[in-house]
């Protein structure tokens, strides 16, 4: 999420960066976090922002797309818009209905970082998952998937057409649940699940920037947004 941030800043939003509690760490602090601790973060992080800033943008990429959705779904007005690059909506498979058992008997499984397309790029993430953070990121899952329908802000998804963490599944999902009537839905073509860090990224931070832009309905002279705030969720699923 670092590049993506730093590309906004860099043109003068406001952002904010948080490091969800059991992330950038070890695997074995993210096993005592649940899906409360992490959205507990990014609904601080907006709420501080509210207090200095006009509008805020809430972004967000795999899990952190799910938790930036719940932030438009709960807070209304308080957010003016919203970005998602392969949100997650549900596990997949068969494997995800053991995990409720699994997790008392099997602490973690091989991490799924580095879904990227990209020659030489890297993801910083864990070598395990934790399961019982799984178990947790799945009731998440299905209180967001009820919330949807309450998404009513501008919303721009971009979602990978090959993607081996998150399914385009989950993209369809979420554009069929929201009620948002501004919506603007890009397919990138070259990038895996960790798009940010992808071939495409370049044009996830453009056209979010343009997205700020447009409903922040000012520009200044300097051809950078004045007034428009943006809020950035890190988060992976």
């Amino acid at each position: 999420m670092r590049p993506w941030a730093e590309y906004l800043a860099d043109r003068g939003l406001t952002v904010s960066l948080p490091l969800l509690p059991g992330h950038g760490t070890r695997w074995q602090d993210m096993q005592l976090t649940t899906w409360r601790d992490w959205y507990a973060t990014v609904e601080r992080e907006l709420r501080a922002l509210r207090e200095t800033c006009e509008q805020v943008f809430v972004f967000g990429l795999s899990m952190g797309g799910t938790l930036a959705l719940r932030l438009a779904a709960l807070h209304g007005d308080a957010v003016t818009g919203v970005v998602v690059v392969n949100p997650a909506n549900r596990l997949h498979g068969f494997a995800p209905k053991l995990v409720p058992l699994v997790r008392f008997l099997l602490p973690s499984t091989p991490g799924i970082a580095d879904d990227i397309a990209k020659e030489g790029a890297h993801e910083l993430g864990y070598s395990r998952t934790p399961l019982h953070a799984v178990h947790s990121f799945t009731e998440l899952l299905k209180r967001v998937d009820g919330e949807l329908p309450q998404v009513t802000q501008p919303l721009l998804l971009l979602h990978s057409r090959v993607d081996h963490v998150v399914s385009p599944k989950d993209s369809a999902r979420v554009l069929g649940r929201v009620s948002s009537l501004d919506v603007t839905e890009t397919v990138l073509e070259r990038s895996y699940h960790v798009a940010t860090l992808d071939h495409d990224a370049e044009q996830i931070f453009e056209d979010s920037y343009a997205f700020v832009r447009r409903l922040s309905g000012s520009e200044g002279a300097d051809g950078r947004a004045d007034g428009a705030q943006e809020e950035a969720t890190r988060g992976g699923a």
